[in-house]
C-alpha cells in the first residue's frame, strides 16, 4: 500500500521503516521541522519530505498521524488528507472519537504497545498492535496492513486502550524513570550502574513469569523500618526523592 506519515518522531521512524522493508511505499513524511522529515526520508526508498499539512495531492492510501496527543488533537483540524485515504492515529490515550465531526470517512487507531527510541533498533514482528476502526471494510484493510509487519494483532475499543496505556506508563515509563534515579545515585557516589544489570534482568524475568505482586522483595514488603530509615537518611538532601521513596514503600506494603 501507499502510506504517508504525519510526524517524524520515534513512532513514525520505526513504523515507516518497517512498512518500507515489507513491500509498502512510503509516499510522504510531514514534520514542522523539515530537516526531521528529510532525515527519515533518507532511510526510505522514495518518500518525499514536507512541512505542509496539506496532503491532498498525495498518492497515499493510508495516512498515519504519529504526533504527541496534544498536537494530534490541535493539528487535526488543520490537516488535509488525500481523497478516500484511511486516516489512522497511533495514540494509546486518544479515543477514536477524535475523528468524529471531521470530513474523514474512513479512520481508526493503530496503536503499537511498545516503547520507541530512534537509536534503538526494534523488530516489530511481536509488538502488540491494538486496532480500532470506523467500519468493517476499513477493519479488513487495516488488519491486513498490520499483519504485514507484525504477528500480534488485537482489536480494543478506546476505553480498553486507555487502560492499556495507563498500565504501560507504570510498567515502562515509571520503571525507566526509577532506573534513571538508580543510575544517578550510583554515579554520584562513584559506583557503576553495571552492578545493577543482573538484578534488573532477574527482576524483569521473574515479573514476566509470575504475578509481579507475588515475587515482590525488598525492605518495604518486609516493613523493615531500620533499613528504610537508613535509605531516607542517604536521601535527606534530596527531599523529592525521599518523598518518592516513602510513597512507593507505603504502596508496596499496603498494596
Amino acid at each position: 500500500m501507499k502510506i504517508a506519515f504525519i510526524g517524524a518522531g520515534n513512532v513514525a521512524y520505526h513504523l515507516a521503516q518497517n512498512f518500507d522493508k515489507n513491500g509498502h511505499t512510503i509516499t510522504d513524511i510531514f514534520s514542522r521541522n523539515i530537516n526531521h522529515a528529510r532525515a527519515l526520508c533518507q532511510k526510505l526508498y522514495d518518500a518525499k519530505p514536507t512541512n505542509k499539512l496539506d496532503l491532498s495531492h498525495s498518492l497515499a492510501e493510508v495516512v498515519f498521524i504519529c504526533l504527541p496527543d496534544d498536537a494530534l488533537i490541535y493539528e487535526l483540524k488543520n490537516m488535509i488528507f488525500p481523497p478516500n485515504a484511511i486516516v489512522l492515529h497511533t495514540s494509546g490515550s486518544v479515543g477514536m472519537d477524535v475523528f468524529e465531526n471531521t470530513e474523514i470517512e474512513k479512520y481508526g487507531v493503530f496503536y503499537p504497545l511498545q516503547t520507541f527510541s530512534k537509536f534503538v533498533s526494534l523488530d516489530m514482528k511481536f509488538v502488540p498492535i491494538c486496532l480500532e476502526t470506523s467500519d468493517e471494510n476499513t477493519e479488513k484493510i487495516v488488519e491486513k496492513l498490520a499483519f504485514s509487519i507484525c504477528e500480534n494483532i488485537a482489536f480494543y475499543d478506546s476505553e480498553d486502550r486507555k487502560k492499556l496505556h495507563l498500565a504501560a506508563v507504570f510498567a515502562c515509563n515509571f520503571t525507566n524513570h526509577l532506573y534513571a534515579i538508580s543510575y544517578e545515585i550510583l554515579e554520584k557516589n562513584g559506583l557503576s550502574f553495571e552492578l545493577l544489570k543482573p538484578l534488573i534482568q532477574t527482576t524483569t524475568q521473574k515479573a514476566l513469569q509470575n504475578n509481579p505482586r507475588n515475587v515482590q522483595t525488598g525492605p518495604a514488603i518486609r516493613n523493615d523500618k531500620k533499613t528504610m530509615n537508613e535509605h531516607l537518611e542517604i536521601l535527606s538532601n534530596q527531599p523529592n526523592l525521599a518523598l518518592l521513596y516513602e510513597k512507593l514503600s507505603e504502596n508496596i506494603l499496603f498494596f
